[in-house]
Parts: C-alpha cells; sequence; structure tokens
C-alpha cells in the first residue's frame, strides 16, 4: 500500500465523528462520484445497488467480484478523496472468500467496506451471528495483513428486513465490533426516537440512511450521528430522469423531462 494510500485510510476514519456526520452521496461510476467530488464532498462511496445496475445485474450479491472491484477502481482513480466501498456480504460464500474480495478492494485504491448481514438466500432474512462475524474477522485480518486502517462499516439490517428490533440491533453491533467492526451501519431507521436509542447504546460510529422522508442532516448531528449514506437513492433518481425522458419523448414526443440538466460542457470537464 503506497503512503498515499495510507494517508486517505487515516483521513477517512477521522470523518466519522458524532454530532458531526460524515454525509455520503453514494455514487455508482467514475462521473457521479466526480460530481459529488466537484460539490464538497469530504469522502465518496458507492453503492453496491447502483452499481449492479450500471453493470447490468440486479442489487443482491448477484454481481461478479471482478466487475465489482473493477467498479471500485474506476471511482478511487477517478477523485482524490478517500473512497469507501459497498461490497454487499463480500461477494463470497466463505469467510475466506470474503478476505478475497476485501484484499482486491483494497489493491483497487478503497480505505473503507461496508459489510452486510442479510441474506439472499432461502431461510432466515439474517446470518446468523457466529456466520456473520467470520466475515468481518475476514475483512479485518485482510486489512490488518496489508498494513492498511480499513475503515469497517458493518450493516446491520434488523429494521430493513423486519428482523429485529434495537434491542436485536444493538446485541449484533456488539458482536460485530468485537469481531473487528469499526462503524454500524442502520438502514431503514428514520424516527428520531430509535436513532437516539441506537445513538446511546451503540459504542461506535452510527450510520443511517438518509432520503425522502428522513430527518435533516443537522436533525441527526444534534442526535449524535456520526454518518449520513443517502445510499441508491441518487442512483434511482438519476434512472428516474432517464425513465420520464423516454416515456415522455415516445409518448407526447416532447422533451421536458431533460429541462434541468447539467450540461454537456460541464460534465466533459469534470472528466477531463
Amino acid at each position: 500500500m503506497s503512503e498515499h494510500h495510507h494517508t486517505r485510510a487515516e483521513l477517512f476514519r477521522s470523518l466519522h465523528t458524532p454530532g458531526s456526520p460524515l454525509v455520503l452521496v453514494n455514487a455508482w461510476d467514475a462521473a457521479s462520484a466526480r460530481i459529488v467530488a466537484a460539490a464538497g464532498a469530504r469522502a465518496v462511496a458507492t453503492t453496491s445497488a447502483g452499481v449492479a445496475w450500471s453493470l447490468g445485474a440486479p442489487d443482491g450479491d448477484v454481481l461478479g467480484r471482478d466487475a465489482a472491484v473493477d467498479l471500485v477502481g474506476r471511482v478511487a482513480a477517478a477523485v482524490s478523496l478517500p473512497v469507501t466501498a459497498d461490497i454487499e456480504s463480500g461477494y463470497g460464500v466463505t469467510s475466506a472468500e470474503v478476505g478475497v474480495t476485501t484484499r482486491a478492494v483494497l489493491g483497487a485504491g478503497a480505505v473503507g467496506v461496508n459489510v452486510e448481514d442479510a441474506r439472499r438466500e432461502a431461510g432466515p432474512p439474517l446470518r446468523d451471528l457466529p456466520d456473520q462475524c467470520a466475515r468481518i474477522c475476514a475483512v479485518r485480518g485482510a486489512a490488518d495483513a496489508a498494513g492498511l486502517s480499513l475503515y469497517v462499516n458493518a450493516r446491520i439490517d434488523t429494521f430493513l428486513c423486519g428482523a429485529g428490533d434495537v434491542d436485536e440491533t444493538v446485541a449484533r453491533a456488539a458482536a460485530y465490533l468485537a469481531a473487528g467492526a469499526d462503524g454500524i451501519f442502520v438502514p431503514g431507521v428514520v424516527d428520531l426516537v430509535t436513532i437516539r436509542a441506537l445513538v446511546q447504546a451503540v459504542p461506535a460510529p452510527l450510520n443511517v440512511l438518509a432520503g425522502p422522508g428522513a430527518p435533516a442532516v443537522g436533525d441527526l448531528a444534534r442526535l449524535g450521528v456520526a454518518r449520513v449514506s443517502l445510499g441508491s437513492s441518487v442512483a434511482e433518481a438519476a434512472y428516474a430522469v432517464a425513465r420520464r425522458a423516454a416515456d415522455e419523448a415516445l409518448g407526447a414526443g416532447t422533451y421536458g423531462a431533460l429541462a434541468d440538466t447539467l450540461d454537456y460542457g460541464t460534465l466533459n470537464a469534470l472528466m477531463r
């Protein structure tokens, strides 16, 4: 790992401050990453859903490791900011394979990863604790072996999957932190009472998923949230423009959906 890589890793870690949250407007390709960076972001995060859709696959551990890692490399090469990668469940059946993914993502330039505990196959919605802890241990072990202070954000899908309450989330958080996680990501929670309870009970930086209907960043900051992610919503909004433009052009034959866009020159200049 280069000195520059280590510097980015330490910077990214330092940005997780309760009460002064790191705001991540998740990108899915080099252009969206540069747009986010140009807007003044302090770091860039990928969205696994947006990445998968842009590469012709559905979200949910379907995209292959090589394609996912290649995209992370393109994003990391496109910006001078720290990049954290959403690696879904780790792109591997076993914890050893998750370690392989981690080494590849580090090699692509990432300084952080999200690892989720949702299961995609039949059975319980979440992985059992020993399995998920082993996967997080594999991520941490791969980073330690590489000598990089990788920020491991453990995503807990209790609320997103309807698979648990605050107590279950806190119990999983404790186990994941003991396994080597640095922060805890709980998507699917937008009410202030629950977020406050999680901030108070989880002894690590808390990451929440925000978007329409969620509390403003300032409100989340006052609760002590350390990280706010927009997730796949930005990619969804971009694709919604494509859908509206197609419906309008193929229907009424007009182009109103394209009235408020980034112009060609601006976008092209960002990619130089």
